[in-house]
């Protein structure tokens, strides 16, 4: 979800690709003012190297309580980029504010292999970085980006779709991790593997024609004003995108929502439906941190232009309250809830039913969307173009 953090990177992107036009302004003064702001500006060259990077970092695994190292050909090193000795397969536990493996203590482990580290009997190219977090164990893949994008394609639509729709998936994919990298320079990781982000479960799923769409689509990433967009996409919109204001409450130039009639043969444009007690809706609510008691029903608050709740009312004894769309969505699951387009009604065993259209918050790209644009002879540029009007695609060698 968008914060002011992230926007404020947005911001400084497009300033950054204005302040790369010295033949718009005028006076040799102002040159000069320029040139002072970026030689003293410490973000500058952090920006530079972000786009130059060529790998990534995704958060596989939080918080596990262990984990199993496999491969071949793995090489260890410790916290300080020692090497060190182990056992393969290897045992990893978390113990205070370290990682035990075979009796010996390390503060942080990092696992490679030309081939695939095996995290938990998964494959993963690059490297593999643990360290304690939270009472358990957090695993970091580091790989190519180029890779990551191979092993993602399927874990989010399948390769198997019209090739325009595989490589428009690549080009988002890539824009968002990008857009995601920059905006968390410095951070012990750029993106999760899960719906937080973007869903990736390693290389087992990799094929040919993943590979193929993102061979083709190399270094691509879409641009508004001189920045790597902001690449929100989502399953199936049920007619008509979203715009990001009426979502996260952040107005951007190229989410203002468009026509879509070309998701309805996707299997949740149409319906979808979801039971839960009122018991059970208590219960995550308040794991969630809304303090209440007494649940007694969930009314749909008011629609926005594009068809979706604004908000959804939650009444109860105690602590009576509104959650925007995206938030409810969020404390129920936002694979249970599919979409902000949903009727509620209660049972007689004081169960809640949900009956909606859609998959996903709606915002950019519409995946089942493309894949008809896709069959009906638009390319992925077009196919790009057309959710993320006045955006320009841009090669990342093109922007150093």
């Amino acid at each position: 979800m968008p914060s002011s953090k992230k926007l404020t990177h947005y911001a400084i992107m497009c300033f950054y690709s204005q302040v790369l036009r010295p033949h718009e302004r005028s006076g040799i003064i102002i040159l000069l003012v320029l040139a002072a702001i970026l030689v003293s500006w410490s973000g500058f060259g952090k920006i530079q190297a972000a786009v130059q990077d060529d790998t990534i970092r995704i958060a596989i695994v939080k918080s596990a309580p262990e984990i199993t190292v496999a491969g071949d050909g793995i090489v260890v090193t410790n916290g300080a980029g020692e090497p060190v000795s182990l056992s393969i397969p290897a045992l990893v536990k978390p113990v205070g504010d370290g990682l035990l493996v075979d009796g010996t203590l390390y503060k942080k482990l990092s696992f490679s292999s030309e081939t695939a580290v095996y995290i938990n009997n998964k494959p993963y190219r690059g490297s593999a970085e643990l360290s304690p977090f939270d009472k358990g164990i957090q695993v970091v893949n580091q790989l190519l980006l180029e890779e990551y994008l191979v092993g993602l394609i399927n874990c989010e639509i399948s390769s198997s779709w019209p090739i325009e729709a595989v490589k428009a998936q690549a080009i988002i994919a890539r824009t968002y991790a990008v857009n995601r990298r920059l905006a968390r320079m410095g951070a012990p990781y750029h993106l999760e593997s899960s719906v937080i982000d973007q869903v990736y479960d390693g290389s087992s799923i990799e094929d040919s024609r993943a590979r193929r769409a993102v061979h083709e689509t190399e270094g691509e990433v879409l641009t508004y004003g001189g920045g790597v967009i902001q690449a929100y996409y989502h399953s199936s919109c049920g007619g008509r995108t979203e715009a990001s204001e009426n979502v996260w409450g952040a107005a951007l130039p190229y989410l203002k929502g468009v026509e879509c009639q070309y998701c309805f043969s996707s299997p949740t444009a149409t319906a979808w439906e979801y039971k839960i007690s009122l018991k059970d809706l208590e219960e995550r609510l308040r794991n969630a941190g809304y303090k209440i008691s007494g649940l007694s029903s969930i009314k749909p608050g008011v629609l926005n232009g594009r068809g979706r709740l604004k908000q959804v009312l939650v009444q109860a004894t105690v602590g009576s309250t509104a959650l925007t769309g995206d938030q409810f969505r969020k404390v129920v699951g936002y694979g249970l809830i599919k979409s902000t387009r949903f009727t509620v009604t209660t049972g007689s065993k004081k169960e809640l039913l949900f009956s909606g259209t859609g998959n996903g918050h709606g915002v950019g790209l519409c995946q089942w969307g493309a894949k008809q644009r896709a069959l009906d002879g638009f390319s992925s540029d077009e196919i790009l173009s057309y959710y993320y009007p006045g955006t320009e695609l841009k090669k990342l060698s093109e922007m150093n």
